[in-house]
């Protein structure tokens, strides 16, 4: 394997995990896609580009370098499904519009996947463990933010448009209900983005399996509609003017998480 994902260490008690932002394809992948999936178009397009600022707050930076359609990391390892109804498990098999991912008998083979998971799923998430642990040492608590983003519509996994802005704290189990309270308050704050706290996006696998708030272990997930920063459709064009002003919402929400922290743990 190529290298399977991008980490830089931070100073602060906040590791940001950007599981689908990787592009890159093994070959059993890329040679059997269907035409309408060769552009990657589910992909969480430009979120390294969009949280750049997250390293001059001090913020620990976790990317996938690998694309989504050749395994998810934001599902759990025995591929158990997180929603009721449609969705998308570890391999996927469907593009979000429902449609098949790829060409009728040119799906990677078990023992491809097997590799997947094992050099690709395995480092991203012992790599995310262990920044945990060492956070938890040094500060005495980790913070967890995992950075997504998705179309504003896509009829065949919900109804109408998405929230600009979608927390997820798994209905509070993954961070404390202060801390979730504090990042509604700083979206409703900005009247121009519309938000909503555990709405379709609850959190997925990371936010779920990390986020521990009885062992000072505080995760939370952005599922950010793409129309805030970008054209959703290829070539998926990356919209600064759009950008700047939700990063200053991104940039709050952040600066919230360490200032609660701070507040919580004296430090």
């Amino acid at each position: 394997m190529e290298k399977v994902l991008s980490f830089k260490q931070g100073r602060v008690p906040l590791l940001i995990s950007m599981p689908h932002a990787g592009t890159r394809l093994t070959p059993a992948v890329a040679a059997g896609l269907v035409p309408q999936a060769q552009s990657l178009p589910d992909t969480d397009w430009h979120i390294p580009r969009l949280y750049e600022f997250a390293q001059e707050l001090g913020a620990s930076v976790l990317a996938a370098e690998y694309s989504r359609f050749v395994i998810d990391l934001n599902r759990p390892s025995d591929d158990k499904p997180l929603y009721v109804g449609a969705t998308t498990g570890l391999y996927p098999a469907t593009l979000f519009d429902g449609e098949p991912l790829f060409v009728e008998g040119q799906a990677p083979s078990k023992a491809e996947r097997d590799e997947y998971l094992e050099q690709i799923w395995g480092p991203y998430h012992r790599t995310l463990q262990d920044e945990l642990a060492r956070l938890k040492a040094e500060f005495g608590y980790a913070m967890l933010f995992d950075a997504h983003s998705i179309r504003s519509l896509i009829p065949h996994l919900f109804e109408g448009k998405l929230p600009d802005f979608n927390l997820g704290t798994f209905n509070g189990a993954s961070c404390d209900p202060q801390l979730a309270g504090r990042l509604e308050g700083i979206c409703a704050g900005h009247g121009d983005y519309t938000h909503v706290l555990n709405g379709r996006f609850k959190g997925g696998h990371i936010t779920r399996h990390y986020g521990d708030p009885a062992e000072h272990v505080h995760a939370v997930q952005l599922e950010l509609a793409q129309s805030t920063y970008m054209e959703e459709f290829e070539p998926f064009r990356y919209r600064e003017d759009l950008a700047a002003p939700t990063q200053v919402v991104l940039k709050e929400l952040l600066q919230g998480l360490l200032a609660w922290g701070r507040e919580r743990y004296g430090r």
